[in-house]
């Protein structure tokens, strides 16, 4: 489904939260995990699964791709500028890759919204 390349821009983008992007509990929740230490250990498992080409479920494949637009994007919680430094894709490349990946995740990533992204769960 995805390029090798693409898949790439994902796990760098998951990596980026354990180096240069600054996380935040909010941010972690935003994107679908549950605390920003989920994140972390969340990310390591999904980089992993990408690089062996494993199945992911939809929430996983939403996890990744906002977690690589928001490291790519923000100076705020992301890598934003360093992102080429860090990565080695230039902005222009990254962005090309972003759009082929939304794309292609349209219809596993979107009917997850508003369902189990951005919310806490129930104490």
């Amino acid at each position: 489904m995805l390029t090798e390349k693409e898949l790439k821009v994902l796990r760098c983008g998951l990596l980026e939260w354990s180096g240069p992007a600054r996380g935040t509990e909010e941010f972690a929740v935003a994107m679908g995990f549950s605390s920003l230490a989920e994140l972390l250990r969340e990310s390591k498992r999904i980089r992993s699964s990408l690089a062996h080409g494993e199945g992911l479920e939809p929430v996983d494949w939403a996890r990744a791709l906002l977690a690589t637009e928001v490291a790519f994007v923000s100076d705020v919680v992301g890598s934003g500028h360093d992102w080429s430094i860090t990565t080695g894709f230039s902005d222009e490349e990254t962005v090309k890759i972003l759009r082929s990946v939304q794309r292609k995740l349209a219809r596993t990533v979107l009917p997850l919204i508003g369902h189990s992204l951005g919310t806490r769960a129930q104490e």
